[in-house]
């Protein structure tokens, strides 16, 4: 044991600091100002429920019901602040409820995706395109990414060892900028396959290091 708390002080300080918080993402939808509109009135306001932990970012007092070929999904939680174009996100488990096959898309690459009805108290309205499976990705600040050695729409693996469910994914992708703070988001699936919650922590799989002296995350 003293030889491994030895070893551990050892390890370069890039290899230590190569925790990452998880983020656990449900399906949710961002809309437009316009559409929120046809669904709960006209001039309807959001009402923040909860901050997130992305800066400006809450989630609302809200809920939408999603209709799709196959079948529907209630109590879908509506995010905030409105943004300019429609964007429903679902998990692979979502899709067959529903009956229909997302691509898994970073949030905002919104072209050839496919579409579907949402309902609110006031109306309804079918979206032409706009549902994803999100690509997992971490967010981080410029400092962040200079300290890990990382760019922006860079592609990197993350470990996770949840004891039983001990995972590494690949092909996560780094989105920085100046207000995000240092977050990997998996949809309900990943986390659930990993058998980690929000607030657990990845470990940033970084080139050129031995991935065996980089641990620690939180018992789920």
């Amino acid at each position: 044991m003293v030889r491994q708390a030895a070893a551990l002080l050892a390890q370069p300080a890039t290899a230590q600091q190569a925790l990452v918080p998880i983020a656990v993402s449900a399906r949710h939808a961002h809309l437009s100002q316009a559409t929120i509109e046809r669904l709960f009135g006209t001039g309807y306001r959001l009402q923040p429920r909860a901050a997130l932990s992305q800066t400006g970012q809450y989630s609302a007092q809200e809920t939408v019901t999603l209709r799709g070929p196959g079948g529907e999904l209630e109590h879908v939680r509506l995010m905030g602040p409105p943004r300019d174009r429609d964007q429903i996100e679902v998990s692979r488990s979502d899709e067959f409820v529903l009956g229909v096959d997302a691509p898994v898309r970073i949030s905002g690459d919104l072209d050839n995706t496919p579409g579907i009805t949402v309902a609110g108290p006031a109306g309804e309205i079918t979206l032409p395109h706009g549902l994803i499976s999100a690509r997992r990705h971490i967010h981080m600040s410029p400092a962040d990414a200079q300290r890990l050695g990382v760019r922006d729409c860079e592609t990197v693996a993350v470990r996770i060892e949840s004891g039983d469910r001990d995972l590494e994914f690949r092909d996560v992708m780094v989105r920085v900028a100046a207000d995000f703070r240092l977050e990997l988001h998996l949809d309900t699936d990943e986390a659930n396959a990993a058998g980690v919650r929000a607030g657990d922590q990845a470990v940033l799989v970084l080139p050129g290091h031995d991935q065996s002296r980089i641990s620690g995350m939180s018992s789920p």
